[in-house]
């Protein structure tokens, strides 16, 4: 994105002269001749930059500046004067000038000041974005459930999250909430301050992505006109999370494993070895030890990521969760919709609980979004659900009774669904009588009543 600079100064030669200079650095010039114009140009287009003559003709560039840094206190301005006593530079960086130079300037002199001026504005820029993308992640480490794999999980990433040097390599199929678990560990380890950084491997091609990674000098290449600073070096003292780390390329995993090593990186074009303190995580819905065997992936960096691994289990592992994370996400869409958080009708919980979520948490969310807008605040029933959900589910309950033999009875067939119902969901009797659509206290009679039954045909 093109950078707006807004250029206040009377003399029209000088103002021709750095417009033209400016659009050939492809900055968006803005142009104004006296002190109140240039202040009307900056209520209307917020510049990211001011260079700002100290003369005008209807006031003095200090007054200007004065309110200016009033309007927007962050905002970078660089005075231009053609008198170069010492105190009037004190004057403006006082009153909170970024810089300042002296008329007559060599032009590559500006573009060096302009040039720094912008950077400074683009890493203030980044330090916003990190400081709210934090505030979001911060409240989003929560992992919901009560099944044993979830209980598990929430103890490994705690114990994770108390060795913030080591690598972590997150495993699991798409939608399980690997990105929440990177969240979890971050924001509950020492690094919690700062910046968590995340980036798709499997977004940007090779070159795109190493230049995300590891930044660039300027003139590395046609469009490098500014130098820039690599997501290593955004994160320094924080995280880097590598999302579908099994698709980046056979090229770019070298660089990766010298840095997990503790070696030095260059950026693209650059000679200056640079380090920095950055905690990596990696996120894969891949095998990356069969990659590893077809060659696709580097065995070293395998294992250097390996060091700890966690493996996010499938909703169909843990339905036991379903139910907190179907109400966690009725409040949240409630909430986002403006909508009363309604309770899921005993019917329509029955339904989701017998569907086994080939999408994970992430389907989850989304078929709750859709109940959510249908229901319109009214309790979310079946007619809320989609169809091929309620196709799947009966489906899939018809396939966990189906009978060995032929001569089952009806009682039989009640049986069999009751105690697989009750193993899928790792003995929760609360979550299986929700399901089952009975009673706990009729749950424990049956219960009771097949145990008898075992015993009398053991005893027999």
């Amino acid at each position: 994105m093109k950078a707006n600079l807004l250029i206040i100064e009377d003399d029209e030669s000088m103002l021709d002269t750095l417009q033209d200079v400016f659009h050939q650095e492809e900055t968006n010039v803005i142009c104004a001749r006296t002190g109140k114009k240039g202040l009307e140009e900056f209520a209307g287009n917020q510049p990211d930059l001011v260079l700002l003559d100290i003369r005008l003709p209807d006031t003095d560039g200090l007054t200007v500046l004065q309110k200016l840094k009033q309007e927007t206190p962050d905002l970078l301005v660089v005075i231009m004067t053609a008198y170069p006593q010492v105190q009037t530079a004190i004057q403006a960086m006082k009153a909170g000038a970024y810089d300042y130079i002296n008329k007559p300037f060599d032009l590559d002199e500006m573009r060096l000041v302009i040039g720094k001026a912008l950077e400074t504005r683009q890493l203030q820029d980044e330090v916003q974005r990190l400081r709210k993308q934090g505030a979001t992640g911060a409240n989003s480490t929560q992992i919901l459930g009560d099944a044993p794999a979830t209980e598990e999980l929430r103890r490994i990433i705690r114990m994770v999250a108390g060795a913030p040097k080591t690598p972590v390599l997150l495993s699991g199929e798409s939608g399980t909430g690997k990105e929440l678990a990177a969240n979890a560990i971050h924001y509950k380890s020492a690094r919690a301050a700062q910046p968590l950084i995340k980036i798709n491997c499997s977004a940007l091609p090779e070159n795109l992505l190493e230049d995300e990674l590891f930044g660039h000098e300027k003139g590395a290449f046609t469009d490098a006109r500014h130098a820039k600073k690599g997501l290593f070096e955004m994160a320094d003292g924080g995280t880097l999370l590598l999302d579908e780390i099994g698709e980046m390329s056979p090229a770019l995993q070298p660089k990766l494993l010298r840095i997990l090593e503790g070696e030095p990186f260059r950026r693209v074009g650059g000679t200056r070895e640079i380090r920095t303190d950055v905690r990596i995580l990696a996120a894969t819905n891949r095998n990356l030890a069969v990659m590893v065997e077809e060659g696709t992936f580097r065995k070293d960096l395998y294992y250097r990521l390996k060091v700890m691994e966690i493996h996010l289990p499938p909703v169909r592992e843990r339905m036991a969760d379903v139910p907190a994370l179907v109400n966690h996400f009725v409040q949240l869409h409630s909430r986002e919709m403006g909508k009363p958080a309604e309770a899921l009708t005993e019917p329509a919980l029955q339904m989701l609980m017998s569907y086994s979520w080939p999408g994970n948490v992430r389907e989850i969310r989304n078929v709750i979004e859709r109940a959510v807008i249908l229901a319109n605040g009214r309790p979310i029933g079946r007619a809320d659900l989609p169809l091929e959900l309620c196709e799947a589910a009966v489906s899939e309950s018809f396939k966990e009774i189906a009978p060995s033999s032929t001569d089952l009875t009806l009682s039989d067939l009640e049986r069999e669904y009751i105690l697989r119902t009750l193993k899928k969901l790792n003995g929760n009797k609360s979550v299986a009588a929700r399901r089952l659509g009975i009673s706990r206290s009729t749950l424990n009679e049956k219960l009771k009543r097949y145990q008898a039954e075992k015993g009398a045909t053991g005893a027999g």
